[in-house]
């Protein structure tokens, strides 16, 4: 049998479902295509879960509940430090498969998979710190004993643009506060998650606790379980439309949500800003996973006095970011991750040309195999532009000028989303002002990127519930008891 050019980056991977720490095939032997969007070719396939194997995995999960959530939460603790050390050792493998599944630069990656391990760690801290607390009740003396319990079974669903990250954000926490977990990745990249689990199984973690079934068919698999009794979190990474209806789907069973949804981040250069550093901040917002985040600045708004300064460095600086497979040296922009992506982005730039921006570099798709766009900026882009209320999703840095604060603050919080946002000043005061007044869940004051283990990740309005990261992570899949008590 001939040899397939990806043979090397899927050893030791395996492609069926893992419920109850044993690898199966799916009840009705389905199976899905993932495709290297660098050559449009099939990568290999797996298993896709039906209803019957979500059930499956929830009764496995609900199964080793008890004995993991009794574990000492030093024991959970070390079997997450576990996890992030051989993360990290086998850190290069797993950065070439996911640029493989999901086409990023392998520079991407590589500082994915860094990030995504320190989820562990740092949640392997987190599990000896849910502390509870004692106090006299004011009126009848009695005591107040607070203590915060293991939730239950927990869904995660993940997405394809972080496949790494997204995945360890989730079981970090849940795990260590002694959840057992149902992880659902995305069908587009399913090879990451289902290469974390020999990772977990070397750690320690017990069968059961940790369970991933990749499928096409996501809205029936994650309805089922949220049917079920026993699931008592949903956690979901995605768009807005679709956390809606998990959200919808969940309170029938008053099941916890736990969203982090869309995003449409405004980019805002003072007159008064390092430009340079701007540049440096607008490229790692923009162009971090190339434009395929959550996080990533939608929209730049950069003061009338220096608007030609800035767009004259930063054009150039993302015209020469190099574009091709993402396994090659050098490569900063891969392909998107798919047909329908590709084409969204270039349907935006078109709709903003067609109305009067002006094209500085990039612009059109690269025709051939592959889902290639280039780093595009646009300027004078008008207000009624798609890509101005609409997440791009791809490399493209829409444009406008503005000349006061108050301007630039409405129009900055003039969206549905309130996700994150980048402000560019030297003057601090101005700075923490102006942060105070958007309506985003998170602000990068002089830094184009926000993401950090250690800090609370997430948005306000239709940018989601909850938080993940920080010890607000840990709290999620956690329920809060009192007792009262006299003594």
């Amino acid at each position: 049998m001939p040899q397939s050019p990806y043979d090397n980056l899927l050893a030791g991977v395996r492609t069926e479902l893992y419920i109850g720490g044993a690898w199966r095939p799916a009840a009705d032997g389905a199976r899905l295509d993932v495709t290297d969007p660098a050559t449009e070719a099939t990568i290999t396939s797996v298993a896709s879960a039906c209803v019957e194997d979500a059930m499956a995995a929830v009764d496995a999960a609900a199964a080793a509940g008890p004995a993991w959530a009794a574990k000492k939460p030093r024991e959970r603790g070390e079997i997450l430090r576990k996890a992030h050390e051989i993360m990290l050792r086998e850190g290069e493998r797993l950065a070439r498969l996911m640029t493989l599944e999901n086409g990023k630069s392998l520079s991407d990656s590589r500082a994915e998979v860094a990030y995504a391990a320190e989820f562990f760690r740092w949640n392997a801290e987190e599990a000896v710190r849910n502390i509870g607390q004692v106090s006299v009740a004011p009126s009848s003396g009695a005591r107040i004993v607070v203590q915060h319990k293991p939730s239950g079974v927990a869904v995660l669903v993940t997405p394809w643009n972080f496949p790494a990250a997204m995945a360890t954000r989730k079981i970090g926490p849940a795990l260590a506060a002694g959840c057992t977990v149902v992880l659902k990745p995305a069908s587009e990249t399913p090879l990451t998650a289902l290469a974390l689990v020999p990772i977990l199984e070397e750690a320690g973690v017990p069968a059961g606790v940790v369970n991933v079934i990749p499928s096409r068919r996501s809205g029936a698999v994650v309805g089922g379980m949220l049917k079920d009794l026993r699931v008592r979190v949903i956690s979901f990474t995605g768009s807005t439309e679709v956390g809606q209806k998990l959200i919808h789907a969940a309170a029938e069973n008053v099941v916890k949500p736990v969203m982090e949804l869309g995003g449409n981040a405004p980019f805002i250069v003072f007159d008064d800003a390092d430009l340079d550093a701007a540049v440096e901040g607008a490229l790692i917002a923009k162009m971090r996973n190339m434009g395929e985040a959550c996080t990533s600045a939608n929209r730049f708004y950069v003061h009338e006095a220096v608007h030609d300064a800035f767009v004259e460095k930063f054009a150039a600086r993302m015209k020469g970011l190099k574009l091709g497979n993402g396994l090659e040296d050098g490569v900063a922009v891969g392909p998107l991750v798919n047909a329908e992506t590709r084409d969204k982005v270039a349907e935006l730039v078109d709709d903003a040309v067609a109305k009067g921006a002006k094209l500085v570099t990039g612009g059109k798709a690269v025709a051939g195999a592959g889902y290639f766009f280039p780093a595009t900026v646009l300027t004078g882009v008008p207000d009624d532009a798609r890509l101005l209320r609409e997440e791009i999703f791809g490399p493209v840095a829409p444009i406008q000028t503005f000349r006061d604060e108050d301007e630039i603050v409405a129009k900055a919080n003039a969206t549905e989303y309130g996700l994150v946002a980048y402000l560019f000043t030297r003057d601090l005061s101005r700075g923490l002002r102006v942060s105070e007044r958007l309506e985003f869940g998170m602000v990068g004051l002089n830094r184009g990127l926000v993401s950090d283990p250690a800090a609370p990740f997430g948005g306000v309005k239709q940018s989601g519930l909850g938080r993940e990261g920080g010890h607000e992570g840990l709290m999620d899949f956690l329920e809060t008891q009192y007792v009262s008590v006299t003594w």
